[in-house]
């Protein structure tokens, strides 16, 4: 009988026990699942609020966007009117230039009409003064060649009739003549030079071919043209062949007066 009692006590006891760890669950259970209710609502604050900046986020970069458009644009509508301004300086300056032009054509206009009233004299006799004037320059130049010419025979004349009177005078030529060979025939022993009446080179005139600053030979000039001339060969002074390109300068220069 006292063992059916402690058995009926201990089962009693069990269920004390078990009634009392069942209260203590439910409250962990109550506990957990408000934790786990705060804990969704939180991540779903976390949630719209992310969707929030993602919102934000967007409406600033597509502001960003348009913003750098329309820099962009400005730039571009900036550097147009840099160029246009640049131009239209450009316009302006040139604008400047021809009314100064202008205005200077006008002064010397002005100034060469004030010359001619204070001449005297009208349109008509100033045309005929300039055709006289031009006619007398025409004839001056005219003179002046035909006196080139003459010299030139007087010393031709002078030359030749030395050469007559005073045979051991030599020919002098110009201090600055410079002249090349053109043409050389060794068989025959002559050459043809490019210098001739226009450079004042006289008949008998002896000239030193060098090559490179060295004596080649000495020749003497036979035949002269405008620009051309022909000499002979110098006996006893040629000492290599002549070639064309040599260089001849006169044997006896000019003396200075």
């Amino acid at each position: 009988m006292l063992s059916r009692i402690a058995l009926i006590v201990a089962i009693l006891a069990g269920l004390a026990v078990g009634g009392l760890n069942f209260v203590k669950v439910k409250e962990r259970i109550t506990t957990l699942q408000q934790n786990l209710k705060r804990t969704e609502e939180e991540r779903d604050t976390e949630k719209g609020e992310k969707v929030k900046a993602q919102t934000a986020l967007k409406k600033t970069s597509d502001e960003l966007a348009q913003t750098k458009a329309t820099l962009k644009s400005t730039e571009e509508e900036k550097e147009k009117a840099v160029a246009e301004a640049n131009t239209q300086k450009g316009r302006a300056d040139k604008l400047t230039d021809d009314l100064a032009k202008t205005r200077k054509d006008r002064d010397d206009a002005q100034a060469e009409l004030e010359a001619y009233r204070l001449t005297g004299l009208n349109p008509e006799q100033i045309v005929k003064q300039r055709n006289s004037f031009k006619s007398l320059e025409d004839a001056l130049g005219g003179a002046k060649d035909e006196n080139r010419l003459l010299g030139r025979r007087v010393e031709r004349i002078t030359a030749e009739l030395e050469r007559y009177t005073k045979p051991e005078k030599p020919v002098y030529l110009p201090a600055d003549l410079t002249g090349k060979v053109l043409i050389a025939d060794p068989k025959w022993n002559f050459v043809v030079l490019n210098i001739g009446e226009d450079q004042r080179v006289k008949e008998y005139g002896e000239l030193l071919v060098n090559r490179n600053g060295k004596l080649v030979a000495k020749v003497v000039v036979r035949s002269i043209q405008k620009d051309r001339s022909i000499a002979n060969v110098m006996p006893g002074w040629q000492l290599t062949d002549i070639i064309e390109g040599d260089q001849v300068i006169p044997a006896h220069p000019q003396p200075a007066s």
